[in-house]
């Protein structure tokens, strides 16, 4: 990883400014007016963002400029080769690749391994290595299910470079295209003062609550999770402002952190932006963009509520209150510059729910910022309009060359199937159990996360392990269906070819111990066709989209998770504590990031049945609450040792769904042994 950024003075460094808001103001046009093909978009956003990479993160501390513009105007001469060489290759059948194709595919290959090692460390360039060497010399060495015949390196190179599938691929458009247009939002939005309105805001609303400035970082981190696409940058920009409060008001230092990493690891699951996951899912599921991002409100806003539980009771235990004395009143924030956060984000949300697609929407999103901050103080002239579209570009540099390189990955594991055969795998060691399942994607989305930036664990863990998720909740859902004695009459047919006795078994209701055994005995072969005849469509869909979001919040972790997780590190620079404790404790209290992939697992909570999706995050608030003080021993009021069992089994009955009759005792069950807390608290000698 590069040591050191380098920064440009004088005319190089104007000439840096310039070409930075040129090219945001490319992708600008390109995305909204532009019919450009996708190829051709995404190599140009190669060349340009490997230009800046490679003079802006030395390839080593004190390397020459000379060295590093050789290798900005390699990625350039890459892009553009590319654009041509892919019809040349098809008006010459038969040829095949000539010297400049041979040239031009290997050092765009080798460009994007060394810019991706300054952005991220060794760990991108090696396992890139590591799949294009599976899938040309080391399948074949490798014994078992997963050997593969191998390609040759001519056609390797061919779909790594000129095709349409490896680094101008799918998510390269994605990072051409959503993701760009996004970021450049957030800078506009920050360029205009609205990063400042976020910490006011939540300040205003709830610095003088219990807890109040822990609530503050919760609140002002899910604000700026709506613009910002980076944990980190959510950490550092309502960190300085947060940690410090939380520090005057009492709250442990290392607390502090913990509080202030896991709220901004929330920002990346607050639509719209979600960290760029919502553009990624949305083409790898083919499920729109607006659909995902309106089903993740409910579970992002449980997010941030289970880690201000965490606050409440930190603060109810030690007497802490809200000491944020200077706390601005909501009508002044409101007055002073309201409007320059709001009216931006209620275009964006309008124009998606009009139809419009998110590149436009986000288009229109930035005028409407520099609209409306002529309202405020904070008024954005031409300077600031460009410093805006340069703050943008530098912002996308990492991300645009690490989502580049992973698209060569994915292509790998596309081509040589061993994404299909790692889902196998993954089914199987489960023993057909989808919570042990989720448990192994949480551990290898843990270690993946080591190595890998968040969006880029999330692509591929998902194309590793989403199909077999989803087929484990297809199968949940399909023994559920047996044993309610409601399956489709097409569907029992199946059975048949297992048990000529099925159509009698599945004409009354059944245990569901019955139904999985019967089920056990279908054909691995027709369990598709029996999924599209017994399940709604819609259903299936649900199914996909659970697998992907929870592989995608499960990636979250490793932004808290100790050794490497450098959110929790940014925040602790900030508090001045330790790096690995902090990071155990943003670890305790970010418990939300593996609690809510339950119910994306079992519940319809994702289905997009409003009133059924509200019902569960009620129920949720509850059990996370009961969880909580069940693990820390404290709620209101202290809880008893033995009454800690009994309030953790009420929060597993709220989050694991067994009946709403079920999850109504459970509630009863938790108010009344809070209302027991406080009697005992109040007698001299209270149970311990």
């Amino acid at each position: 990883m590069s040591d050191t950024q380098r920064e440009f003075g004088g005319m190089a460094g104007k000439a840096m400014f310039a070409f930075g808001v040129a090219l945001a103001a490319f992708h600008i046009w390109a995305n909204t007016f532009s019919t450009m093909p996708e190829l051709s978009l995404s190599a140009l956003h190669f060349a340009g963002f490997g230009l800046l990479c490679a003079l802006t993160m030395p390839a080593w501390k004190g390397a020459p400029v000379w060295f590093d513009l050789m290798i900005g105007a390699g990625a350039v001469a890459c892009g553009i080769y590319v654009i041509f060489a892919f019809d040349w290759i098809y008006e010459r059948p038969g040829v095949g690749f000539i010297w400049s194709d041979w040239l031009f595919s290997i050092l765009a290959i080798l460009i994007v391994l060394e810019l991706s090692r300054r952005v991220a460390g060794i760990f991108i360039p090696v396992m890139t290595l590591t799949f294009l060497s599976y899938m040309t010399w080391l399948g074949p060495l490798v014994p078992g299910v997963f050997k593969f015949p191998g390609l040759t390196l001519e056609t390797t190179l061919f779909r790594s470079y000129i095709e349409v599938a490896g680094m101008f691929g799918p998510i390269a458009r994605i990072s051409a295209t959503f993701v760009f247009m996004f970021i450049i939002f957030g800078a506009f939005l920050i360029r205009s003062g609205a990063g400042e309105f976020v910490i006011d805001l939540a300040r205003a609303v709830a610095g003088r609550m219990v807890g109040g400035p822990g609530i503050v970082a919760v609140l002002g981190s899910a604000l700026t999770g709506t613009v910002s696409g980076s944990a980190v940058a959510n950490t550092v920009s309502t960190g300085t402002i947060t940690i410090p409060l939380m520090k005057k008001a009492g709250f442990p230092a290392k607390f502090a952190a913990g509080v202030e990493a896991s709220a901004s690891t929330g920002g990346q699951l607050m639509p719209p932006i979600m960290g760029a996951g919502a553009f990624v899912m949305a083409t790898y599921t083919q499920i729109p963009y607006l659909t995902i991002v309106a089903v993740s409100v409910l579970p992002a806003i449980l997010y941030f509520f289970s880690v201000a539980i965490w606050v409440r009771i930190e603060a109810k235990k030690h007497g802490l209150g809200g000491e944020d004395e200077d706390a601005p009143s909501v009508g002044e924030i409101m007055r002073r510059g309201g409007i320059s956060f709001l009216l931006p984000i209620g275009v964006l949300v309008a124009m998606l729910m009009s139809g419009y697609t998110p590149t436009y929407a986000a288009a229109y999103a930035i005028v409407s910022v520099v609209v409306a901050s002529w309202f405020t103080p904070n008024r954005m002239g031409p300077k600031a309009i460009l410093e805006a579209l340069s703050l943008g570009t530098r912002n996308m540099i990492g991300t645009a060359i690490l989502l580049i390189s992973v698209g060569i990955v994915v292509m790998t594991v596309g081509t040589t199937g061993i994404g299909n055969t790692l889902s196998l795998l993954l089914a199987d060691f489960a023993g057909g159990s989808l919570i042990i399942a989720i448990i192994l994607v949480a551990i290898v989305s843990l270690v993946l996360g080591m190595g890998l930036p968040v969006t880029a664990a999330y692509i591929v863990l998902a194309t590793l392990s989403a199909p077999a998720l989803k087929e484990l909740i297809l199968n949940d859902l399909m023994i559920q269906e047996i044993a309610a004695g409601t399956l489709a009459e097409q569907a029992r047919a199946v059975f048949m070819l297992a048990d000529p006795e099925a159509l009698v078994k599945l004409a009354a209701p059944m245990s569901e111990a019955d139904a999985a055994a019967l089920y056990a005995l279908v054909p691995d072969d027709f369990t598709s066709t029996l999924f599209e005849q017994a399940l709604d469509p819609a259903v299936v869909t649900t199914a996909l989209l659970s697998a992907h979001m929870i592989i995608f919040w499960l990636s979250q972790d490793s932004n808290v998770t100790p050794p490497v997780c450098l959110t929790a590190f940014a925040a602790a620079a900030i508090a001045k504590t330790p790096p690995m404790a902090t990071g155990l404790t943003a670890w305790r209290i970010a418990k939300g990031l593996y609690i809510v992939p339950v119910l994306f697992a079992y519940t319809p909570i994702l289905s997009g049945d409003w009133l059924l999706a509200i019902e569960i995050s009620v129920y949720a608030c509850f059990g996370i609450y009961a969880l909580a003080a069940a693990w820390e021993g404290y709620g209101e009021w202290p809880v008893p040792l033995l009454l800690r069992a009994p309030l953790l089994a009420c929060g597993v009955v709220l989050i694991w769904p067994l009946g709403r009759m079920v999850d109504l005792a459970a509630i009863t069950g938790v108010i009344a042994i809070m209302l027991l807390t406080r009697i005992l608290a109040r007698r001299p000698a209270a149970v311990s």
